[in-house]
């Protein structure tokens, strides 16, 4: 049997004069080594490639963090402040393609950006700036420091019962990194609330009526995945829902 395909959307950015599709090396390796998969990275173009194409593809799908933030008009947000970075294509790609994916029953894993994607995709909108907010944490990382003290523990979470996640880890408390500005405002209806910060951020969603395994997290799982325990047991489960997909292929 062929190994499972996974098939992760790119940012679609400027480098110089030339529009690039790029990928975090973090993510694909996270996919690669925790699943088995044979990555296919996406590209993000204006016309995006039909989705129904990309579905017959792969066995599953992750929607990765970006530098870059939803444009607002996608959830009927005021416009973004100036020096915000958007990515249209991204946009163009990404949202139809999830809401084929949750109809096809897709294993999808959605992370950061697309954590927000999904909330959008299925209806709900953001808050742009989530540490304005009265009551609300700083969710964003020190951009001055190193990696490693960006993506360490930043805020615990807390899991709600009755999603996916509550299915899938045993803890009902934990840690996460935190390196974020924008999060869920209304979520969207189809989705469940499934961890949440303790200022009461949004931090994990599923949908109880999903056809398939459908998972977004505001944190960062891939971030040296095989060190922590919560990302172990996320990951193992996205592992099994995948191969499971492609059998039945």
């Amino acid at each position: 049997m062929r190994p499972p395909v996974v098939g992760i959307p790119c940012d679609h950015r400027m480098m110089g004069l030339h529009p690039f599709h790029m990928a975090g090396e973090k993510y694909i390796r996270a996919i690669r080594e925790s699943t088995g998969a044979v990555v296919l990275l996406i590209p993000s173009l204006a016309d995006a490639v039909p989705a129904e194409e990309i579905l017959a593809a792969v066995d599953g799908l992750f929607f990765t963090g970006s530098p870059s933030n939803i444009a607002p008009r996608h959830y009927s947000g005021s416009p973004a402040r100036e020096g915000v970075l958007q990515d249209e294509h991204r946009d163009a790609t990404t949202l139809p393609l999830l809401r084929a994916a949750i109809a096809a029953g897709a294993p999808t894993i959605c992370v950061c950006r697309g954590f927000q994607e999904l909330n959008v995709a299925m209806g709900g909108t953001l808050h742009q700036h989530v540490q304005e907010l009265e009551g609300r944490l700083d969710h964003r990382e020190d951009l001055s420091a190193p990696l490693e003290t960006q993506y360490g523990p930043a805020h615990e979470v807390r899991v709600v019962e009755g999603g996916l996640l509550a299915s899938i880890v045993r803890e009902r408390a934990f840690q996460v990194n935190s390196l974020h500005s924008q999060g869920v405002d209304r979520l969207a209806p189809p989705l469940h609330a499934d961890a949440l910060a303790p200022d009461g951020t949004v931090e994990a969603v599923s949908m109880p009526d999903a056809n398939g395994f459908l998972l977004g997290l505001q944190w960062h799982p891939e971030w040296r995945w095989s060190e922590n325990p919560v990302s172990r047991e996320i990951f193992a489960a996205y592992a099994e829902a995948v191969q499971q997909y492609a059998r039945r292929r």
